[in-house]
């Protein structure tokens, strides 16, 4: 006589299979949903913040990095992972390969202060720790502004800079503090203007923030911010 459970096992297996199948489209898509602080841009130019924070950032996906003393953080930063790396104002889209693995930039619109990068990595289902993030935006003066600085905050470490230059770095495992690092007084040309980061996270939450301070050294606000330098 067969045993009353022998018919059954194949049944079981398959649905157990099924459901673990289940959960782990479940879980994938969970970890594609949308960035809850980040949107994709609806207008040609935004105004920063009331606080003068700079909402609009092109990033890209990242790329596997590690170590965050100024060295190490110097040596990544500097490697060249894709043409034109410090020059390039790249288009929502855009893709590239770094290590054989297939990058795209992508376009957001912060609803804080800071540009949240854990949201960013773990809604496109990306690593979040031991990574560099590259971060690119377009500052659009009505005439040159002397005087100012770029004031940043970042977790963990960060290298930045405007128009080619590098004028700030900050190093270290630290949490993003407001004006953590300010740079040199310098100079906003009339018309566009390049800012370029290179994020560095060692491990759990990753974000930054940035804005410029005028000759008083209060938040500057009379600019806009888009994707493209023409």
């Amino acid at each position: 006589m067969n045993s009353p459970h022998k018919d059954h096992i194949p049944a079981v297996a398959v649905l157990a299979a099924s459901a673990l199948l289940a959960v782990a489209a479940i879980s994938r898509a969970a970890d594609q949903s949308p960035a809850p602080t980040l949107t994709s841009p609806a207008s040609p130019q935004k105004t920063p913040s009331a606080d003068g924070f700079i909402p609009r950032w092109l990033l890209l996906e990242p790329i596997g990095a590690s170590g965050l003393t100024d060295s190490v953080v110097q040596t990544a930063v500097k490697k060249e992972y894709f043409p034109n790396q410090f020059t390039v104002v790249p288009h929502d889209g855009d893709q590239l390969t770094v290590g054989g693995a297939q990058l795209t930039w992508h376009a957001v619109d912060t609803t804080h202060y800071n540009v949240n990068l854990y949201h960013f990595a773990h809604a496109l289902g990306k690593p979040t720790s031991d990574v560099l993030f590259w971060a690119v935006t377009v500052v659009n003066c009505p005439q040159e502004m002397r005087g100012v600085r770029l004031a940043i905050g970042s977790n963990a470490a960060s290298v930045w800079w405007v128009n080619g230059k590098e004028v700030i770095g900050i190093y270290g495992d630290r949490q993003t503090v407001i004006d953590d690092g300010v740079s040199k007084r310098l100079t906003l040309n009339k018309g566009p203007n390049i800012v370029r980061a290179a994020i560095v996270n060692g491990g759990g939450a990753t974000d930054f923030c940035a804005r410029f301070l005028d000759a008083a050294d209060k938040p500057l606000k009379g600019f806009t911010v888009s994707l493209a330098a023409k």
